[in-house]
């Protein structure tokens, strides 16, 4: 039985619907994220599994416990969850360790202080616990302490590392998956930022006016998106059409393997980095863009064919804008049949 599981969750504001008969499981101890454009309903399915939106319809249960369905809904201190907002909600007039041990009141003295003591070590603030937070920099400010401090069946993170600079936020995200991994702790995470779900989480669920379009492992959502728009959506794509016998498909670029055989007119989602670049032959592209990201390079290319592709090379040997070049599927490269 999934550790945390939600059927037929659906939420209305007047007549927008934001959530519509959702159903997602999230295992023990893992990391799932909920990856969507701003207004797609994700925080609200947050707010719904966090308690502070009653569903119009499903339930949400943690840990075997319904806390949210017909008739009950148990308030958001009571259902064992802990939450890091966005804009981190620390309190100022409290230490560190008044901070981490804020959701512990209610415990005994005894085992409050074990559990701030534990958190702070695990999270390594163990040396600051008695000063201030504004002495804390912008990565130690980070409020996963203080959810993970009551041993939560489930941690909810809503875009947690939106208010960072970018020069903080990688090396946070690391921190704090192995801070869960450590804590072998159960967590759901909403966000916008594909780099941050794909990298993160063990599973990740894209979301689209308020329904779930996909749910797989990283590698599976990107390499194998279920539509048009979730290829587009995840990562940079280019959408060809072709015509599909068996386990291959043939395109104005040449023929890709087809991870799943299909037969007819398709279109299949190749990214970037699955074609490649050729000068030795009579050119059928040129190079119209190019943007360097120092270990790779993406080209903008205008094909023959009069279609814009978009290419991703290793930064080894670099061409100029207004190359021609010559395009072709790189070997291996396996692509998806989309539905729309």
């Amino acid at each position: 039985m999934s550790h945390v599981r939600l059927r037929g969750l659906s939420k209305s504001f007047g007549s927008v619907p934001a959530v519509r008969e959702l159903n997602l499981d999230i295992e023990h101890g893992e990391l799932l994220a909920v990856l969507g454009p701003s207004g797609c309903g994700k925080t609200t399915l947050l707010r719904m599994v966090a308690g502070f939106e009653r569903p119009d319809a499903g339930c949400v249960v943690v840990s075997d416990e319904v806390v949210a369905g017909p008739g009950r809904m148990v308030p958001p201190e009571k259902r064992k969850v802990g939450m890091v907002f966005q804009d981190y909600a620390l309190f100022p007039h409290l230490t560190v360790e008044g901070n981490v041990a804020f959701g512990l009141s209610t415990r005994p003295r005894e085992e409050r202080d074990a559990l701030t003591r534990r958190t702070l070590e695990l999270v390594g603030l163990q040396h600051k616990a008695s000063g201030p937070v504004y002495e804390l920099s912008g990565g130690e400010r980070h409020p996963l302490a203080r959810a993970l401090a009551p041993e939560p069946e489930l941690v909810l993170l809503d875009e947690p590392f939106s208010n960072l600079d970018a020069s903080l936020r990688a090396g946070l995200r690391r921190e704090v998956e192995l801070i869960l991994r450590d804590a072998e702790a159960t967590a759901l995470l909403v966000t916008h930022d594909q780099e941050e779900a794909l990298s993160l989480a063990d599973r990740v669920a894209v979301m689209r006016d308020g329904s779930i379009v996909q749910v797989g492992p990283p590698v599976e959502v990107y390499g194998s998106p279920a539509t048009r728009w979730a290829a587009q959506f995840v990562g940079e794509v280019n959408v060809l059409s072709g015509v599909a016998r068996g386990g291959g498909v043939e395109t104005e670029l040449g023929i890709f393997d087809l991870r799943e055989p299909a037969s007819g007119s398709v279109h299949v989602a190749v990214r970037p980095e699955q074609l490649e670049l050729s000068t030795r032959d009579a050119g059928n592209a040129e190079v119209i863009a190019r943007e360097f990201r120092g270990h790779d390079v993406l080209y903008r290319l205008r094909h023959e064919g009069g279609k814009t592709l978009l290419v991703q090379l290793p930064s080894l040997e670099l061409h100029e804008v207004g190359d021609a070049v010559f395009v072709r599927p790189a070997s291996p490269a396996a692509v998806t049949a989309l539905t729309d």
